[in-house]
């Protein structure tokens, strides 16, 4: 018989997968305390939530929230870091907060839009761009055309006033 207290952790931990948009398994075997205290702190800065969970437990939030996927992840003494906005914010978090502390942290694998990431996805998630850089990139791409067309066609009117130009210059010459 399930206690209350696993019971509530089960559904706090089921809530935050279900909200998440990147859940990030990571091995906190070796970190002290206030290492783990500090590493919580910077994550929250950045909306990212850090929770060390029993396996049990997780792998039955995980079957309730529809994410069975982590279940292969979630193996040994794991913390769970649930990114709630862009995915790669989550894993460039984590990667800084490890080079910066130099920390024994180490990244097992994630869960993104139902998909099992390795711990390489999860690195290669950290050279991605923001979304924001992202989406002025493809603004950028997408004015492009438009901005050639506009050249191409006042390129014309523009030869015809600097032709224009060039003849009054002349005549003004000729006139002195």
């Amino acid at each position: 018989m399930p206690t209350e207290e696993k019971q509530q952790t089960v559904a706090e931990l089921k809530d935050k997968l279900s909200r998440s948009t990147i859940t990030i398994a990571t091995s906190y075997v070796g970190l002290k305390g206030s290492e783990m205290t500090e590493l919580r702190r910077r994550l929250r800065e950045k909306g990212i939530e850090y929770q060390v969970a029993k396996n049990t437990l997780a792998w039955i939030a995980a079957e309730q929230a529809g994410k069975e996927s982590l279940k292969s992840i979630i193996q040994g003494q794991v913390a769970l870091a649930f990114g709630y906005g862009d995915p790669s914010e989550a894993a460039k978090a984590l990667d800084e907060y490890i080079r910066a502390t130099r920390s024994t942290l180490s990244v097992r694998g994630g869960e993104m839009a139902g998909r099992t990431l390795s711990p390489a996805d999860v690195t290669a998630l950290v050279q991605l761009p923001s979304k924001s850089v992202l989406l002025g990139q493809l603004v950028r791409q997408l004015q492009a055309p438009f901005a050639n067309l506009v050249n191409i066609l006042n390129s014309p009117a523009i030869a015809l006033v600097g032709a224009l130009q060039a003849r009054v210059q002349q005549m003004e010459k000729a006139s002195q």
